[in-house]
């Protein structure tokens, strides 16, 4: 990597996490789900540790909610402190907002920005330097992985349903909405790629492309049509190079993928302890 590389890493946690309390329901958990734990460790500090020893890093920002900003350092202080973790407030409604917040906090030194969801805490060490190897060389990378799944567009169908009886009766309250919608193609997904993070920039180039957003040139001030930070780049016409990704690569969104999260982290770390106890038994045979 060249070694003027200096890169500062950008946490977006300032969201809701309203799908994941959507779909916990009544079992939704009153703290927002960056602070739920995960193996033993909150979710963004573990999403923090994946940075904070890599040499090209200088600098962590967390953007978290503005409203509950104090409240989060009082809870986090001694573990923020630990990791010299950069606390920010985000925006209150879009992700791009809490993006152009953090970019003010980026110390003079960052060469470069790297942008990671704070709720994607499995990113590999492997991955992190797949990306940030590429940012050396071109100026916007990003990594994805193929879409195994088959696609299908579709569009809304307007249907005939048979009633029950009993609607008439008891009414259609607390019954499950069922939208049906018509297949138009299936989509050929040979040169499709499923997005991830960390999204690394050069920070001139992040910068430009957040001016679009203050110009009005990205779908409007109050909420651009930008789903990732790499879109707002190829507005402004620049390339955006993708690396491999990895399909454990994943962004907890719902109760299930914290569990299965768990689950994976509870797998590696024993996999690891029994290849470090027979290195120890190797090396001590040896011996």
């Amino acid at each position: 990597m060249a070694s003027e590389t200096r890169i500062a890493v950008i946490l977006p946690a300032a969201g809701l996490g309203k799908r994941f309390a959507a779909a916990a329901g009544d079992e939704a958990p009153a703290a927002s789900k960056i602070e739920l734990p995960l193996a033993g460790k909150p979710v963004f500090l573990r999403s923090v540790e994946l940075f904070t020893n890599h040499p090209a890093v200088r600098q962590v920002i967390l953007a978290v909610n503005p409203d509950s900003i104090e409240d989060f350092r009082f809870r986090w202080r001694d573990k923020l402190a630990f990791h010299a973790v950069t606390i920010v407030p985000g925006g209150r409604a879009e992700r791009w907002e809490t993006v152009a917040k953090s970019l003010e906090a980026v110390a003079a030194e960052c060469t470069h920005v790297a942008i990671h969801d704070a709720a994607r805490p499995l990113t590999s060490e492997k991955l992190i330097n797949r990306v940030f190897e590429a940012a050396a060389k071109y100026a916007a990378v990003i990594p994805g992985v193929g879409v195994a799944a088959t696609l299908k567009r579709v569009v809304a169908e307007a249907t005939t349903e048979e009633r029950d009886p009993l609607d008439s009766i008891l009414g259609t309250a607390g019954k499950p909405a069922s939208e049906i919608r018509r297949v138009v193609e299936t989509v050929d997904r040979s040169a499709l790629v499923e997005v991830q993070t960390p999204q690394v920039f050069r920070i001139d180039l992040l910068r430009r492309a957040y001016g679009l957003i203050a110009d009005g040139r990205a779908g409007g001030k109050n909420g651009p049509a930008i789903t990732d930070d790499a879109g707002l780049v190829e507005l402004l016409g620049e390339k955006v190079y993708v690396v491999e990704g990895e399909s454990t690569n994943l962004k907890i969104t719902r109760p299930d993928d914290l569990r299965l999260a768990e689950a994976w982290l509870q797998m590696t770390e024993k996999s690891q302890a029994i290849s470090s106890a027979k290195k120890r038994l190797f090396r001590d045979e040896e011996e």
